[in-house]
């Protein structure tokens, strides 16, 4: 098992869950975070820290796209260590469905 992030991440990215994971497998895109699932090490520390509830694990049911998109992205975006600011309109986005049609897959700004 890995956790994964899902669609409530984009345009969002709250990075409060990269504080706190003891691997730092995540890697951040222009409007979105993901995870390595191969250096998740499944402790799900992160999981409960996201404010977007967008990290799940893998285990629920529909999750195969947000685990493809996960372990394509994190092979070539910069990984991130460090919590930042969330994009100045997280909140609107917040809770927003459906969000795969505004997927930035440019690489963020890292550390």
């Amino acid at each position: 098992m890995t956790y994964v992030v899902t669609d409530n991440c984009v345009k969002c990215k709250y990075t409060d869950c990269v504080e706190v994971c003891p691997v730092d497998c995540f890697y951040e895109g222009e409007n979105f975070l993901v995870i390595n699932p191969d250096e998740c090490i499944d402790c799900g520390v992160c999981e409960p820290e996201c404010p977007a509830e967008a990290i799940k694990p893998d285990t629920e049911p529909g999750l195969e796209e947000w685990l493809e998109i996960n372990a394509k992205y994190c092979e070539v975006w910069p990984n991130i260590t460090v919590q930042k600011e969330p994009m100045a309109e997280a909140k609107k986005w917040d809770g927003v469905e459906n969000k795969l049609q505004y997927l930035s897959t440019n690489p963020g700004e890292g550390d």
